[in-house]
């Protein structure tokens, strides 16, 4: 018995398994054999069939430790929490582990504690108008105790609310890579709820949040081009992902089409979203009343909740509220409906255009956000310029004339998104992290 094998022998009388031990011990065996044999005789001709072919085991990706802190979250049901769930999710899947760090939602709430992932929770306070969403308190100490502790290889912060800001200061003290996203027009909003005013206040904020980060992803190249004339850096286009199994025109049921009031001669009008000022909900109004005077046979159906809710119930009596519908609902609803009206002019992107198009359903929506790079007109949707509003109805009137067409055009708009699919959306994120990481 040489060394090896009484070193071997000695490692096993400690306490490892006897199976597991011999096998480690045949293996070393093997090895040393190979080593001899390749003294004696030069190289091998490792094609043979009796020789050994040694591969590398290494995981294809380095397993990171991600620290992502957002102020929404499901089961809230917005853009941003949906999109970035999804994103997390992936992340898990490509082996990474993921701290999320987030605003409890109700006191009751337990943090979860997985392999693949953990979750912080911290206090937060109601957003007006939104008293289901929540705005994260400052958290910048407890922030540096737990990643002191645990610390992770990157953050990335999703949501620039007081939670967000904490995080940002939290990492530069720490020195961790830090990533961003810009997610939502705040600014815009701004001259929605009667405090245009304070416009340049809230984008001199964004624009120091963003520039103390490696990088910040933005969902479209106008949006890139707008933020950079604007002072932003270090700017990274990200396209949104969509669920195309679960968003499919599979999903289109004549039944609900019928609980409607709808047959295949009805043009059934859906706007899906925020019942809320920022969305230019008006054009939608006024172009189903126009179809309505010209005498078309039309329903208009709204999927989701908001403080605008009563007013379009009074200008609308006739039309179908659905309130806010669970994704598998609501891909039922987007595929079951003949033309996706989507007007708002705030958007960074503008999910609901490519669920729409991802189940099949033509998009009527103005040159910006996700549509401007998503609709070519008259293959999947039909584009209006920002600066002719009344465009929108007059196109509204002119497109939903012939049935049959609205009909054939289903396929090429499936067809049109079905490469946004997450997986590669999540390997362009990991990327940006990586190169993150080596900044630092």
């Amino acid at each position: 018995m040489d060394h090896l094998d009484q070193a071997l022998l000695k490692i096993g009388d400690i306490g490892v398994g006897r199976q597991v031990f011999s096998q480690y011990a045949r293996a070393a065996a093997l090895c040393h054999q190979l080593v001899t044999c390749s003294h004696q005789h030069g190289d091998m001709d490792l094609t043979a069939p009796d020789r050994i072919l040694v591969e590398d085991f290494f995981p294809p990706n380095k397993s990171l430790r991600i620290a992502v802190v957002t102020e929404t979250w499901p089961p809230e049901v917005n853009g941003v929490a949906i999109t970035l769930s999804k994103l997390v999710q992936g992340l898990c899947e490509r082996q990474h582990a993921v701290q999320l760090i987030r605003p409890r939602q109700d006191k009751a709430e337990q943090a979860l504690e997985q392999t693949a992932m953990s979750e912080v929770l911290t206090r937060g306070f109601p957003i007006p108008r939104y008293p289901q969403l929540k705005l994260g308190l400052p958290s910048k100490q407890a922030l540096i105790r737990n990643w002191s502790l645990r610390r992770p290889d990157v953050v990335h912060i999703a949501t620039e609310g007081p939670l967000g800001w904490s995080a940002l200061q939290a990492a530069r003290r720490l020195r961790l890579p830090v990533t961003s996203d810009f997610r939502t027009n705040f600014h815009s909003y701004s001259k929605h709820y009667g405090v245009g005013w304070f416009s340049k206040p809230i984008m001199a904020y964004l624009r120091k949040f963003h520039n103390q980060t490696a990088c910040t992803m933005v969902p479209t190249h106008t949006l890139r081009h707008e933020l950079r004339t604007k002072g932003f850096e270090r700017l990274r286009v990200v396209a949104r992902g969509v669920d195309t199994t679960l968003l499919t025109p599979l999903r289109r049921s004549q039944d609900l089409r019928q609980a409607w009031g709808a047959d295949d001669q009805t043009v059934v009008l859906l706007s899906a979203g925020r019942l809320a000022a920022e969305k230019n909900l008006e054009q939608v109004v006024r172009t189903y009343h126009a179809m309505q005077a010209a005498g078309r046979r039309v329903r208009l159906v709204f999927a989701g909740d908001g403080p605008y809710l009563t007013m379009l119930r009074h200008q609308c009596p006739d039309a179908i509220f659905l309130g806010m519908c669970p994704h598998d609902r609501l891909a039922s609803v987007y595929a079951s409906a003949d033309v996706f009206l989507f007007p708002s002019l705030t958007e960074t992107f503008g999910n609901v255009t490519l669920e729409a198009l991802a189940c099949g359903t033509p998009v009527l929506a103005f040159n910006h956000a996700a549509a401007a790079e998503l609709i070519q007109s008259g293959r999947n949707g039909w584009l209006v310029e920002v600066e002719r509003e009344a465009d929108f109805c007059r196109l509204a009137l002119e497109i939903t004339q012939d049935m049959s067409k609205l009909q054939a055009m289903r396929n090429e708009t499936r067809q049109s998104v079905e490469r946004l699919d997450w997986a590669q959306i999540v390997q362009q994120v990991e990327q940006i992290f990586l190169e993150a990481m080596h900044q630092v």
